[in-house]
């Protein structure tokens, strides 16, 4: 009888946290940002197809990193700049973070989102440098879309919609239709990390040293 007992104690799995549990209910929390902030935020979470939750926990789960953005922010305030209220729904640990950091080094709680933020432009970058190949492939793949159309049209005007061939080309131009467009709707919705400036942001973080 004993060895179900082993089997037993050998497959206990650890319990859960409450205080991690709890640190990973969302919460609302405001911040003042600058336009070029927010937009940033919004982009690599449209882009990347990931929640502005999951964003705020990657940027502050680097306690070493938040710690020493909050260092050089310490005792220091930014210069006035257009700065707007905005809501985000984060994490309350991502929350506490941040809020212990900017009152134990005297940091303003804003400018360490900013900062933080500033992570992001790397990411920015690649993903603008990718956006301009993936424009190139979707001009391509559109003559190649247009010369099929074009194709059939002239296997429709010569052999008639009842030929076999045309069924098959038909088919692989609907194939083509359908790829077409859900490359078209990817680039469209890269349109904004095409035109955002890593430098605006990176002009306006560092315009608040004193």
């Amino acid at each position: 009888m004993a060895e179900p007992s082993d089997r037993n104690r050998a497959f206990r799995l650890p319990r859960a946290s409450t205080s991690d549990l709890r640190g990973r209910q969302s919460v609302r929390a405001t911040f003042k940002l600058t336009e070029a902030c927010i937009s940033a935020i919004s982009i690599v979470a449209t882009h990347l197809g990931i929640k502005q939750k999951s964003l705020f926990d990657h940027l502050v789960d680097d306690a070493e990193t938040l710690e020493t953005i909050a260092r050089e922010l310490k005792d220091r305030k930014l210069k006035n700049a257009s700065r707007v209220q905005k809501t985000f729904v984060i994490s309350r640990k991502s929350l506490y973070s941040l809020e212990a950091a900017a009152k134990y080094y005297n940091a303003p709680r804003d400018a360490l989102v900013e900062y933080s933020v500033q992570r992001l432009m790397p990411v920015i970058v690649n993903e603008q440098k990718k956006h301009h190949h993936r424009k190139k492939i979707f001009r391509a793949l559109t003559e190649h879309y247009r010369s099929l159309e074009n194709l059939l049209a002239g296997l429709e005007a010569n052999l008639g919609a009842e030929d076999p061939i045309y069924d098959r080309v038909a088919s692989l131009t609907s194939y083509y239709r359908n790829t077409h467009a859900a490359v078209q709707t990817f680039i469209e919705k890269g349109r904004a990390i095409e035109a955002f400036n890593p430098e605006l942001l990176r002009h306006l973080l560092l315009s608040g040293k004193r």
